[in-house]
């Protein structure tokens, strides 16, 4: 009752690999590589954007406003 042992795992990667085929696991593979890629690209230029983004402006004094929204305006 502990962890798969190595031939486990191989019975396993041939019942995929017979019920998928090896031509449908590859193109699984490199629509998952592109993926991350595309994921690593877009993670890099949000970093090169984010210095040039203007902060948030913030209340100073700690104070806290109430009040009840009326009317909702697009913008």
């Amino acid at each position: 009752m502990g962890s798969f042992s190595i031939w486990h795992w191989l019975i396993v990667l041939v019942i995929v690999m017979l019920v998928f085929g090896t031509k449908k696991l590859r193109n699984i593979g490199e629509d998952l590589g592109g993926a991350v890629k595309g994921f690593k690209e877009g993670m890099k230029t949000a970093e090169e954007k984010a210095p040039n983004a203007v902060p948030p402006q913030q209340v100073s004094g700690g104070q806290t406003i109430e009040g009840e929204v009326k009317e909702k305006t697009k913008s």
